[in-house]
């Protein structure tokens, strides 16, 4: 393992939901063309800088969609995929679901942000069905997104209720893209997984040693 320019905040974490958000958030580049996923991700919009520029794309049908709506900003026919009511900025466009599948599988959107079941250490995702026989699929638009997007980022816990870790060598769990994710943001650490290696570029509240205990996967400092 090398060393050294890994930022680990020892004193602050883990992150909560709304902290990993603004992580994601702080990372997408200014004037981007983005798809934020149903679930975690969905929260990102609300940490969006208004001057960075960030245009929203939602799989129902929509461009340049605003944060989440509440009190009176509600409109139960303006929602995101995930049908969560959200706001309808000075600009904003519609256009037929095909349409946005076509956007999406186009190679249009530049950043999609994506919840996650397990990531490997190629890029691997796997986020529609745990192969349980009682689990319900939920594939939505995430192969269209996984595969179409330019940069995949996965925002989800690191790991799973019974403290097995969701970053894996190898994920067994169905796949929804091979080698599609570059980064995978959780609420103890960053990790860029677009190259050979896994690497840790930030932890909160653990250290790169502490997580290499817990994890199967090798892991490298930034």
């Amino acid at each position: 393992m090398t060393t050294t320019s890994t930022l680990e905040h020892l004193d602050r974490g883990p992150l909560s939901r709304e902290e990993m958000a603004a992580v994601v958030a702080r990372d997408i580049p200014d004037g981007a063309f983005v798809n934020l996923g149903i679930g975690q991700p969905t929260s990102v919009a609300a940490h969006l800088r208004p001057e960075a520029g960030v245009v929203l794309h939602t799989e129902n049908g929509m461009l340049g969609m605003g944060p989440e709506a509440h009190g009176d900003e509600v409109d139960p026919d303006l929602t995101n995929a995930g049908k969560v009511p959200v706001t309808e900025p000075p600009g904003a466009a519609y256009f037929h679901h095909a349409d946005s599948f076509a956007m999406m599988r186009g190679g249009h959107l530049d950043v999609c942000v994506l919840g996650a079941f397990q990531v490997s250490a190629s890029g691997d995702l796997a986020n529609w069905h745990t192969g349980a026989p009682d689990a319900i699929p939920a594939v939505g638009g995430a192969m269209d997104l996984a595969n179409g997007a330019k940069d995949v980022l996965v925002m989800m816990t690191l790991f799973a209720k019974d403290g097995s870790a969701k970053l894996v060598p190898a994920c067994t769990y169905p796949l929804t893209g091979v080698g599609c994710v570059s980064r995978v943001y959780t609420e103890v650490a960053l990790f860029d997984v677009s190259g050979p290696a896994v690497v840790v570029l930030e932890t909160w509240g653990t250290s790169v040693d502490e997580l290499a205990a817990r994890l199967e996967v090798p892991l490298h400092r930034a």
